[in-house]
């Protein structure tokens, strides 16, 4: 591909995304201003009502303040570091209205609907759920937008602009909620990336984006030249799989694949090439497409004794997370202490301004100066300090890495990521390792038609593609049965997957098949759960809720039991026999939750069950794992269970048993559900002939 091929692929990615950008902007409006509150705060895009606590300005010198959660806290909620808020409120409880405004996402009003709470001790609980269509007190937002700086469970630090009614928000007389905002910031950082690789020129990004989308066909340069030669190293604890990425990523010049399925160490391995590099280089830029991601990579290279300094807050929130934090590092500085006295002498100054004083600019000048120049000595020495610089692909754009280069850039669940966020730190590097699997969840494209032009195709697919003389693929995985392992490693990855002997043949009970499919038969009648739609068939609930199977929930909690009530209630607690409960959509989801809450059956093993979505057990990994597919129809329709990507996750989970509850006929209509069918149907016969 020449490089005016390479700019044209780069300009298509740009249209792509601004469809993605448009759409997504578009759907934002339409969830807020036509679902109303109520359906927000039910899908944890917010929260109502809030306890506004204490405000101060942290380390950054931002003004922030403190909210807690008071419902609803049950429901798994979306506010992560860097996300947009807005905080929005109801002037009284007890002023009704037979208004129903409209609301606007900026700054307009809602109704709201008045619904009792869960807890009536405190004024918070009581207050009327926002919800719209209906009467009820008026709802209006303010006219800023905050950022999150730090949640922890139902806590959240939110920075606000200096012009906050910090005062109002803190009047306990208000009811207040807060709920995302539409993130123009990361669409702004991705165009900006692309637009700067399209601009380059003589440089080391022209030459990576030459590279990149030119396959190794194409490329006149032989590919010996595009590694170094050297006998390869020993690394007696890994295995031969791990021990030739590493190698590989050790030699390459360019860029090196390390392509890592279901548990077969691909953290293990990254960390390691990244010490290893460090062996040969003083700094590494380390990126991921998500905070959980750079958090979890980044505390295995702490157990290493690396120096991390992680750019933005984790989501892993503990006393060793907070440590290695840009923020916390800064604070534990000797010269921090005079740094805020400048700092709060400047606000004082701003704030008691004396009109016609002739040497108040001088004074604002000379206390600005010495900042700047503590500030710019602290950062010089804290990334001085750091071996690893931690972030997310979107964070690698923050103004405390202007300037900065670095030689070496490690992007983990790069399979993840847009292609246009790999570009946002690749700017910063001269070459670069992706890890990750693109047989496992995709980039999240809410646009259908951007999705099917291409959007959701990853960089390192590209790669993949190209460059395969780049790629190590991890062969052994050390997390399953082998015959859980095998349908995934033949249908995915070509059977090149093969289990370490020490987990080939794990397994909870004597003479159990690791992998069952329980078929759900729909039928005309009501389960008694006050519902009118057929028993065994999926529901809609909402507009853009989700889907729900009534029938296949219940059946999911017996068949739990039931297996609970096999291993012993004394087996489970003593050994923390653990439990993946997962469906793909959100609303079975949390109708499962409340189902197992409900039931007096599973108190004693409440901390041992985890319900979630397939993207929400992504990187994790249980001894059970039961899947409710719930799709049930008699047109054979499955929605987005047609991305297979989504199920290799979802059965990819389970250490030692693998319970599959879905439609045997309306699923095995699809060529891959009838050959898993049929693969787990093969099993059962073989262990009972």
């Amino acid at each position: 591909m020449t490089h005016t091929n390479a700019i044209l692929e780069l300009q298509r990615q740009r249209m792509l995304l601004e469809i993605e950008y448009f759409t997504e902007k578009e759907a934002f409006r339409k969830l807020t201003e036509s679902r109303g509150m109520a359906r927000l705060v039910k899908r944890g895009d917010a929260w109502f009502p809030l306890r506004v606590g204490k405000s101060y300005y942290n380390s950054l010198n931002q003004l922030c303040i403190e909210v807690h959660r008071t419902a609803d806290q049950d429901i798994e909620h979306n506010f992560e570091f860097g996300r947009p808020v807005q905080f929005f409120k109801q002037p009284s409880a007890q002023t009704p209205t037979t208004q129903t405004p409209t609301p606007n996402p900026s700054r307009g009003e809602g109704s709201l609907k008045s619904l009792s709470a869960d807890n009536a001790t405190s004024k918070a609980n009581q207050a009327p759920l926002p919800s719209g269509g209906a009467g009820g007190g008026s709802l209006s937002y303010y006219n800023f937008t905050g950022t999150v700086s730090y949640v922890d469970g139902d806590r959240m630090v939110v920075s606000v602009p200096d012009s906050a009614p910090i005062i109002e928000l803190q009047n306990s007389d208000l009811l207040l909620g807060v709920q995302l905002s539409f993130d123009e910031t990361s669409y702004r950082t991705m165009f900006d990336a692309l637009d700067r690789v399209m601009r380059a020129k003589n440089n080391r990004l022209a030459q990576l984006r030459d590279l990149f989308y030119k396959p190794t066909s194409q490329t006149p340069t032989p590919n010996a030249s595009r590694f170094f030669s050297f006998a390869p190293l020993s690394f007696p604890w890994l295995n031969p799989t791990q021990e030739q990425a590493v190698n590989m990523v050790l030699r390459a010049k360019d860029v090196a694949i390390v392509h890592g399925p279901p548990g077969t160490g691909k953290t293990t391995t990254l960390v390691e090439a990244i010490f290893e590099t460090l062996h040969r280089e003083p700094q590494v830029l380390v990126c991921a497409q998500s905070n959980m991601a750079v958090d979890w990579i980044s505390e295995r290279l702490v157990d290493r004794g690396v120096n991390v300094l992680r750019i933005g807050n984790p989501t892993r929130v503990n006393d060793k997370m907070l440590s290695f934090t840009y923020e916390r590092r800064f604070e534990a500085h000797p010269d921090y202490e005079l740094l805020w006295s400048i700092r709060k002498a400047i606000r004082d100054l701003r704030q008691h301004r004396k009109r016609g004083s002739e040497n108040w600019h001088q004074k604002m000048d000379r206390l600005k100066s010495r900042a700047a120049e503590l500030e710019i000595r602290i950062n010089a020495e804290l990334f001085g300090e750091a071996r690893v610089i931690a972030c997310t692909l979107v964070g690698s754009a923050n103004r405390l890495l202007e300037g900065q280069k670095y030689h070496t850039l490690f992007i983990d669940e790069a399979a993840q990521a847009l292609e246009a966020a790999c570009w946002i730190p690749i700017r910063r590097v001269s070459r670069v390792v992706f890890a990750g699997d693109h047989c496992q969840l995709p980039p999240t494209v809410k646009s259908l038609a951007a999705l099917k032009a291409g959007l959701g195709r990853t960089l390192m697919e590209r790669l993949v593609d190209n460059h395969p003389e780049a790629v190590t693929l991890l062969g052994v995985q050390y997390r399953m049965n082998e015959e859980i392992m095998r349908f995934s490693s033949d249908w995915f990855y070509g059977g090149k997957v093969k289990s370490a002997p020490q987990v080939r043949h794990r397994g909870i009970l004597d003479y159990d098949v690791p992998m069952e499919w329980k078929s759900l038969t729909p039928n005309t009648s009501t389960n008694g759960d006050e519902v009118d739609a057929p028993s065994g068939y999926e529901e809609f609930i909402g507009e853009s809720f989700g889907r729900i199977n009534r029938l296949e929930a219940a059946q999911t909690i017996e068949v739990l039991k039931e297996y609970f009530t096999k291993i012993g209630k004394t087996r489970i607690l003593e050994e923390r026999i653990d439990v993946g409960v997962i469906s793909p959509y959100r609303a079975q989801v949390q109708y499962l939750r409340g189902l197992i809450k409900r039931d007096q059956f599973f108190k004693p093993y409440r901390s041992l069950i985890s319900v979630n979505t397939v993207d929400g057990f992504q990187g994790q990994e249980r001894d059970v794992i039961i899947i409710s597919l719930v799709r049930s129809n008699d047109e054979g329709q499955i929605g987005f269970l047609r991305d297979l990507r989504r199920m290799n996750v979802a059965i990819t989970r389970a250490r030692m048993k693998l319970i599959i509850l879905g439609n045997q006929q309306t699923m095995t209509r699809h060529p891959f559900y009838r050959k898993l069918y049929e693969y787990i149907e093969a099993l059962q016969e073989a262990a009972n002939p």
